[in-house]
């Protein structure tokens, strides 16, 4: 097969990094949290008891500027790889906004957008909800008279190398602080967020298997990805028969509604009435150490363990770390190299192999109601 990293971008001209967005100062908390919840019917007051965990922290959320980050670290490989590709970014809910980013691309000539969106699975708002943004957003484009734009989703990474490879490394510097005593009966809890269990079970495409399996793609990706990590840190450590669970957090829908459990503090209070001597919390499921990490993890979390005096600690993200950022560029010309026709080499570590390019109409569907969306078949 050809060397996928061969052949330059073409036909690829911008690539667009997508993301959630944050508010950044006090007074954008409650717009901010509008645009995330518009159309759900949830009163005011509710938001602004919902933005105590952006107010806790000066009602910044780290999201932007880790993501300016990464964009600088993005713009940085490229250049010393003579890629001579530009990098945009824009937002689902806040400033950059998905559509005036789209409209600078379009002015600046760009007609051909290669997409990274900062979520590495499958599942409704971590891929369809995405491409609807970007169908909403090419739609007013087109309104306006702008020149047509083709935008091509990179394939989700969950499983890539370079994703894997700095949470085995983060995972194991977060045992390093435990204290030695405890280090190697410390339990891992693998933490993602958690999403109905309706739509965690419709993720994936139609004719994945494991979408026909307990939690759809969605689980099955995670738990590939535990498992790969889980196996590294016990071959670094030499303790082999270290526990692991994949467990959730953030969860934000109604009560009656079923969610995917347990929830981390829940975990915690569990392992410790069981006698766990530490646990090691991965965000496995989030590129960055954005309001949810910070908020759920590092505060929620951390003080519940701190109630039950079970030691803990958290690995971080892989945030803008080098690998992740050279595997971004494999993955663009990757797809590259596919478009012009080539046949390519895909990185991709444990049992499920790389995923699909192009997602199918039937993939990850809307929990409400259908929707057009870009970047399918």
């Amino acid at each position: 097969m050809a060397d996928s990293t061969a052949g330059g971008p073409a036909p690829y001209d911008a690539l667009l990094l997508l993301s959630f967005g944050g508010p950044e100062g006090p007074e954008e908390v409650v717009p901010f949290l509008e645009n995330v919840t518009r159309g759900r019917g949830i009163p005011k007051e509710r938001l602004v008891e919902v933005g105590q965990h952006y107010f806790l922290f000066g009602g910044v959320s780290p999201i932007n500027a880790q993501n300016r980050e990464l964009l600088a670290a993005l713009r940085k490989d490229f250049a010393e790889h003579d890629l001579e590709l530009p990098v945009y970014w824009g937002n689902r809910n806040w400033a950059p906004y998905l559509v005036d980013t789209l409209r600078e691309i379009a002015d600046d000539g760009h007609r051909r957008i290669a997409v990274l969106a900062t979520s590495a699975y499958a599942g409704y708002s971590g891929c369809r909800q995405y491409r609807e943004n970007l169908a909403d957003a090419l739609a007013t484009l087109a309104a306006e008279g702008r020149p047509e734009l083709t935008v091509d989703k990179l394939r989700h990474f969950y499983n890539h190398p370079g994703f894997v490879e700095p949470m085995i490394e983060a995972t194991l510097a977060a045992l390093a602080e435990l204290p030695a005593e405890v280090r190697d009966s410390a339990e891992l809890a693998f933490t993602t967020h958690s999403i109905p269990t309706a739509m965690a079970e419709t993720s994936g495409a139609p004719d994945d298997p494991a979408r026909g399996t307990p939690g759809g793609a969605y689980v099955a990706q995670h738990l590939d990805v535990a498992a790969l990590i889980a196996a590294a840190v016990a071959e670094a450590t030499g303790v082999a028969e270290r526990p692991w669970q994949l467990v959730y957090q953030s969860r934000s829908g109604a009560p009656h509604i079923p969610w995917l459990e347990p929830d981390i503090c829940d975990h915690l209070s569990d392992r410790q009435a069981a006698g766990a001597a530490a646990v090691v919390m991965v965000p496995i499921g989030f590129v960055s150490d954005h309001m949810e990490v910070k908020y759920d993890l590092d505060t929620e979390a951390t003080n519940k363990a701190a109630e039950l005096g079970l030691p803990v600690a958290r690995a971080a993200t892989v945030g803008a770390d080098p690998r992740f950022t050279a595997a971004v560029r494999e993955l663009l010309l990757e797809r590259a190299a596919a478009e012009r026709g080539q046949a390519v080499r895909r990185c991709a570590l444990g049992s499920l192999g790389p995923s699909h390019d192009v997602c199918a109409v039937a993939c990850c569907p809307n929990p409400r109601a259908p929707r057009p969306a870009a970047a399918q078949v």
